[in-house]
């Protein structure tokens, strides 16, 4: 892959740290998909997901222990899963990693820290990867 084309999936709560989040990615080259910036009005959000998951190599899914359990998490990581995608977790300070879903837990996670740092330190994997 030359660059990186990454899907972020967050709740509501965090969307202030995702679209930081999400600046900062772009600031460094990697192609965001975000929902902000990518569902327009009137067009389906199932459908603009699913669009969105397909054109991405990355899911990047911001947890945090409220949208662990919720079914939108799990319908997004299971087809990011299903299609063969590379999942990354960012996880709060502190969060017990225990209470992730499986398929989570059995892969590398990245802690959250400043949307900056944590877009440098993921950048820099997803293009080490390259």
């Amino acid at each position: 892959m030359d660059k990186p084309r990454v899907f972020i999936s967050h709740s509501a709560l965090d969307a202030d740290w995702a679209r930081s989040f999400a600046q900062a990615l772009k600031q460094r080259g990697v192609t965001v998909w975000f929902d902000e910036f990518d569902v327009h009005p009137g067009e389906s959000l199932r459908e603009a997901l699913e669009s969105g998951l397909r054109g991405s190599d990355v899911l990047v899914a911001l947890l945090d222990p409220e949208n662990t359990a919720k079914p939108a998490l799990f319908f997004e990581l299971g087809a990011a899963i299903g299609m063969g995608k590379r999942v990354v977790s960012i996880i709060p300070k502190g969060m017990d990693p225990s209470n992730l879903p499986l398929d989570v837990r059995l892969r590398r996670y990245l802690v959250r820290d400043s949307p900056e740092h944590t877009a440098e330190e993921l950048s820099n994997s997803l293009l080490a990867a390259c």
